[in-house]
């Protein structure tokens, strides 16, 4: 599936903070914890429990969160397809990167060992 422009521009305004719950709920119900959400976060993005906070109570875009954002240098090795489009391909980099936190969520939920997730090995 190809990413639009119009895609692009709903990824980049879309709030973290409406999109957050979200991921709590979907690794929550698989049986996976809070805390390992958020240690999935912050390999990707460097953001810790009290950075993460912040860009939840400030509202941000997903444009925003991941311009503050430092991008772990593994996070190329993130590949697969999440919500019908193939990481490998999307053209737009904040948008493959949303994309990037999706599918480590997608694989947390789905009961994948951490160190897979977090690309150590």
């Amino acid at each position: 599936m190809k990413v639009t422009p119009e895609h692009n521009a709903r990824v980049a305004n879309m709030k973290f903070a409406s999109v957050y719950p979200h991921y709590v709920t979907k690794v929550e119900k698989k049986g996976r914890t809070k805390a390992e959400l958020h240690q999935v976060i912050e390999w990707l993005t460097g953001f810790d429990e009290n950075r993460l906070q912040e860009m939840i109570e400030a509202q941000v875009t997903f444009e925003t969160f991941f311009e503050k954002a430092s991008l772990n240098p593994n996070a190329h090795l993130i590949k697969g397809v999440i919500c019908g489009y193939r990481i490998e391909e999307i053209d737009n980099p904040l948008t493959r990167k949303a994309r990037y936190l999706d599918k480590l969520v997608d694989e947390l939920a789905k009961g994948r060992k951490m160190e897979k997730i977090l690309r150590e090995g």
